[in-house]
This record gives C-alpha cells, structure tokens and sequence, in this order.
C-alpha cells in the first residue's frame, strides 16, 4: 500500500488549544494530588508531552509500549506488552495517555492489567477516539476529539513508522 495524499483534518492551532483545555481539566480533577502519567508509546509521546506542560498538578512520567498492530492500518487483535513500567504504580493516581482509541482492545487489556497493580485511582486520556470502530468497551475520562473512521497521522500517529513528525492531524488515502 502506498500513500496517495494526506489532508488536513485537525490544524496544529486546533490540537494545541485542546490540549490546554484538557490540562486544565485534568488539574482541576486532581488539584495538588501527584498524578502518574503512563505515556503509551509511541504515538503518544508528542501527546502526552505538550499535555504534561499544561497539567499544573505534581506530574510522574511512566512510559509503557503496548503492541496491537503490526506493518498495516488495523488492528491485528493480539495486544502485547513490549516494555513494562519501570516502577510501581500501587497507591498512585494513574492517568494514562493514548494517541488513539478505535477497537479499545488493546486499551481494555492494559486497563486490567494496570488495575491489578492497586493504582489509588486510573483514568484514561486520549487525543483521539473512534467510537465506530470499539469492539470492546472502554471508559475514556478525556477524550481530545473525536474522528470519523478514517486512518490518521500526525501529531505522534503514524502510517508503517512514518508521519508521527507532523503537526496537524490529517487523514490518509491510500493509492489502490
């Protein structure tokens, strides 16, 4: 599959205001309660950064990698985690940070799996969500915006490892 065009659906003005609102949001929640954000990399790293500088609330930084896709455009349904947390989160206030919420497997997996770990509260952010495309329910607490059921880049997300650098959000077409 090749790329044909990418047009711009989200501007990089449009994500940048979003992103203030949701970290006022998010310290309005937990005030001057510590929060531990679980960046869920790779897509969410250019997310969850900008978003961190806008949260007023102490903030720890966690990165986890968990895998439900592979070279293409869906999901392939077997989630994994790549790389675990490098500390523990008992007692903390969770909030984990996603690019992207389409069939919510992957998200309903690490969810448990992070709730067996006796967090003080978990919630979750994404930039992103696809309600059209869940298979599997997910509570999302902050949701940035929500998409149609087009593929996307930009802004952290990416096609086959490319296009994360962009600083909108634009949806794809691909040449058949």
């Amino acid at each position: 599959m090749k790329i044909k065009n990418i047009s711009v659906y989200l501007t990089e003005e449009q994500v940048e205001q979003r992103v203030r609102e949701l970290g006022a949001e998010i310290s309005a929640v937990y005030g001057e309660e510590p929060v531990c954000l679980i960046c869920i990399l790779k897509g969410s790293a250019f997310f969850t950064c900008e978003l961190a500088k806008r949260i007023t609330s102490p903030v720890e930084l966690e990165f986890m990698s968990v895998s439900s896709y592979g070279a293409g455009t869906s999901s392939s349904g077997v989630v994994r985690i790549v790389n675990d947390l490098g500390t523990s989160i008992e007692g903390k206030n969770v909030l984990v940070i996603e690019d992207i919420i389409d069939s919510g497997r992957t998200l309903s997996y690490l969810l448990e799996n992070l709730k067996t770990r006796n967090p003080k509260s978990l919630r979750l952010c994404t930039l992103l969500d696809k309600p059209e495309r869940r298979v599997v329910q997910v509570d999302v607490d902050y949701v940035g915006f929500e998409i149609p059921d087009k593929f996307v880049v930009g802004y952290g997300l990416d096609y086959d490892q490319r296009y994360r650098n962009l600083p909108y959000i634009g949806f794809v077409e691909i040449e058949e």
